[in-house]
């Protein structure tokens, strides 16, 4: 009887001294298991810390870049540094930046329409005409080049982005395609007219007349969201401002490019856009300094853009700064101002707008 007893004695034993052994496993793989989590997830933390650090580089030398350039010349076009991958790619070389590679671009917000200058701001209730003619020929064009924006009307988008911009919200609707805050309001989900100044150029996508495809486009053909900026803004004397709405010919894209020429004469644009580029011996060979420079391209020398509507210089740029490192990404992007200190008469960049992903 005693011996069975101490048998079961030891078998309870061997039985808690299992039970003791596999509930320490458990705990140390999941120790483990948390330990490597930890080690990773400050892994991970510590990259991300270092992409970070790595893409303000990139957006400072770009900034760096476009100070260079504005004591190098007055105008600002696509022969000039800063719009050269190979001369962007040569400072980043030159920047410690051990296992993380950067990738930078930048690019000239005033080459696009600048959507705040339909209005005549400060006041911000009527047209700037020569704005209103240059979206009717931009949006004209583009419809023309899509099949599936035929029944698009840039007169109901004008009339509604005038409405969405300007300083009133009443029944005085611009003509019958207007709309104000009454015809949002009856929409799913209800929401107000902006009334003012737009602040990102996302907003464009609330506009009546204004669908998903117009704004952002499909595979085949751009939306207008690509040549559209809300920069731009001036000040005209003590607080106010304005927008003067002028585009860079130096710099703008095709499309932005055959908004500009009078109607019927579009075709002429990519000559315009070729003429900018011509090089010899890797030399650029076309002075692109006045804003008349597009009379000496064949073919355009009795054709006349409005003034008011180009101009061959600019200072608000958009940089973007992508940093890759163990196979992670990190990108900012940044639309800057340059401004010359009435102190030190030294140019630095300011930031008007940034962001992370």
């Amino acid at each position: 009887m005693l011996a069975k007893f101490i048998a079961n004695e030891r078998g309870i034993a061997l039985l808690v001294t299992l039970a003791v052994t596999a509930i320490l496993i458990v705990t140390s793989l999941e120790m483990n298991r948390r330990m490597r989590s930890t080690v990773f997830s400050a892994a991970s933390s510590r990259d991300r810390v270092t992409l970070l650090q790595a893409a303000f580089a990139g957006a400072n030398a770009a900034k760096a870049i476009l100070i260079k350039d504005k004591y190098d010349s007055d105008s600002d076009s696509l022969q000039e540094d800063w719009a050269d991958p190979d001369k962007v790619r040569e400072v980043l070389q030159d920047m410690p930046l051990k296992d993380v590679t950067v990738e930078l671009t930048i690019s000239d917000e005033l080459g696009k329409i600048q959507v705040n200058s339909l209005l005549k701001f400060p006041k911000g209730r009527e047209f700037n005409e020569p704005q209103r003619l240059l979206w009717d020929r931009f949006l004209t064009n583009l419809i023309a080049g899509n099949e599936s924006l035929e029944e698009t009307e840039p007169e109901t988008i004008i009339n509604s982005l005038k409405d969405w911009l300007d300083t009133g919200d009443d029944e005085a609707i611009t003509g019958l395609s207007g709309a104000e805050s009454d015809y949002y309001r009856d929409l799913d989900p209800p929401y107000a007219c902006r009334n003012g100044v737009l602040p990102h150029i996302s907003e464009l996508a609330l506009v009546k007349g204004i669908t998903s495809e117009l704004y952002g486009g499909s595979e085949q053909v751009p939306g207008i969201s690509k040549y559209i900026t809300v920069q731009g803004m001036t000040a005209a004397s003590g607080s106010s401002f304005t927008y003067e709405g002028k585009i860079n010919i130096n710099t703008a894209d095709l499309p932005v490019l055959e908004a500009l020429l009078p109607p019927g004469e579009e075709g002429l644009a990519e000559a315009i856009y070729e003429y900018r580029q011509e090089v010899s011996d890797d030399v650029y060979i076309h002075d692109l300094a006045k804003p008349n420079w597009y009379k000496n391209v064949p073919g355009l020398s009795d054709v006349e853009i409005a003034p008011d509507l180009i101009t061959t210089s600019s200072d608000i740029f958009r940089i973007e700064s992508v940093a890759k490192l163990n196979k992670m990404k990190m990108t900012i992007t940044a639309v800057i101002k340059r401004e010359k200190s009435g102190e030190t008469g030294k140019w630095s960049c300011r930031v008007l707008h940034w962001q992370a992903e």
